[in-house]
């Protein structure tokens, strides 16, 4: 998939599905409870909910209750999900110019899945040596 042409919506959501299938156990089955989402830009109510003038400056986001704050007692209103951000990755690559689209994207995906599963700053360098 590395190539010179922009991945497409599809291209990027293939990668973000292998980068959550490449997560370390215990973290990759409850990973799959996750569900993975790419749209071209966030929304106006994704921005504004965020306080977010430039919707290129969002990658990705995170959407649910962590793992952390959960008690099994809650009942469920939606989903957990990740949304990739196509337009804003091409933008963040294009601006870095030292990292393929699959280096990138799985960074974003653990970065999101951090927020799922409430990892420590030390958790994320262990899975993504970008954090470190």
């Amino acid at each position: 998939m590395e190539n010179s042409s922009a991945p497409s919506l599809a291209q990027i959501e293939q990668l973000a599905l292998e980068a959550r299938a490449h997560l370390p156990d215990p973290f990759a089955e409850p990973a799959l409870d996750v569900g993975i989402h790419v749209a071209e830009i966030p929304d106006a109510s994704i921005l504004a909910d965020h306080d977010i003038a430039d919707p290129y400056e969002l990658t990705g986001m995170y959407v649910g209750v962590p793992l952390t704050e959960k008690v099994p007692s809650d009942q469920p209103l939606s989903l957990d999900a990740i949304w990739l951000f196509r337009r804003p990755i091409l933008d963040e690559l294009a601006r870095r110019g030292d990292v393929t689209i699959s280096e990138l994207v799985t960074h974003i995906v653990v970065h999101e899945f951090a927020h799922h599963f409430g990892w420590t700053d030390e958790q994320i360098a262990a899975i993504d040596h970008w954090w470190e």
